[in-house]
């Protein structure tokens, strides 16, 4: 049975690997981005090298509008979406206290209430039809106290672990993605230095997709790609916070 996947932040990065992945898994898919001409673009190729269905979303999920044109899309009952993968995302190259705070209240709505929108439409829409699985992108930061981005990450890590209980008997699977420094353009953007990342702390975006789909497929609600992955965030769960947050603080 062919399945719809709806992916934000599908242009680039872990998205755009979700939807290539998927693409290629014969998922009929719905990419969501702001850039319209990379989406079109992302669209064509992959409809034409996987035979499959794909649709273009143009939005802005830091805005009501844009969230509000994706959760009608996810309850539209005569083409429903069997998974939303909740992608979209940024950061700040400054600490918070040093950020300009309308900044920190656009990241705030791309972070938390876009996410939190979505899954509510999701599981709307899902709920009754016996299936579903939800994949909301996280971060290992998550794990660590560090500023307003991993507290983000935490807020949707936890709330992720409950709706996985909540909803299994509903056939929902609900994951958090937990992976550490990928190789997308997210630094990038951010105008972030990461030349102080040690080479063997990187993961490739394929690679963090791989794991993510193959612990959705056994119902597991955390899934942090990589053994060194999964040390660290061990590490980072039962070492003293200060210890953990003095370690991290050259992260980003």
């Amino acid at each position: 049975m062919t399945t719809t996947a709806l992916i934000t932040g599908a242009t680039a990065g872990i998205g755009n690997s979700f939807a290539r992945t998927l693409a290629k898994r014969g998922n009929n898919l719905v990419i969501v981005a702001r850039d319209e001409q990379r989406l079109n673009t992302l669209a064509a190729e992959l409809e034409k090298k996987h035979h499959i269905s794909v649709e273009v979303l143009s939005a802005d999920l830091a805005t009501v509008e844009g969230v509000d044109r994706v959760a009608a899309r996810l309850t539209e009952s005569a083409a429903p979406i069997d998974m939303l993968v909740n992608n979209a995302g940024a950061s700040l190259a400054g600490w918070f206290g040093s950020t300009d705070i309308a900044d920190e209240d656009r990241q705030l709505d791309l972070l938390v209430r876009a996410p939190m929108h979505l899954m509510d439409a999701a599981l709307k829409s899902m709920t009754g039809r016996g299936r579903g699985t939800i994949i909301n992108v996280a971060s290992v930061a998550a794990f660590t106290p560090r500023g307003a981005y991993s507290a983000h990450k935490a807020w949707l890590v936890n709330l992720s672990q409950w709706a996985n209980i909540k909803y299994s008997d509903a056939g929902i699977t609900v994951q958090a993605l937990c992976p550490g420094f990928t190789r997308t353009e997210f630094h990038q953007r951010m105008g972030a230095d990461i030349t102080n990342v040690p080479r063997w702390m990187w993961l490739k975006a394929d690679t963090v997709v791989r794991g993510s789909l193959k612990d959705a497929a056994k119902g597991k609600p955390i899934s942090v790609p990589s053994v060194r992955y999964k040390v660290l965030a061990f590490l980072s769960r039962n070492m003293p916070a200060g210890l953990v947050a003095k370690i991290a603080k050259k992260g980003r």
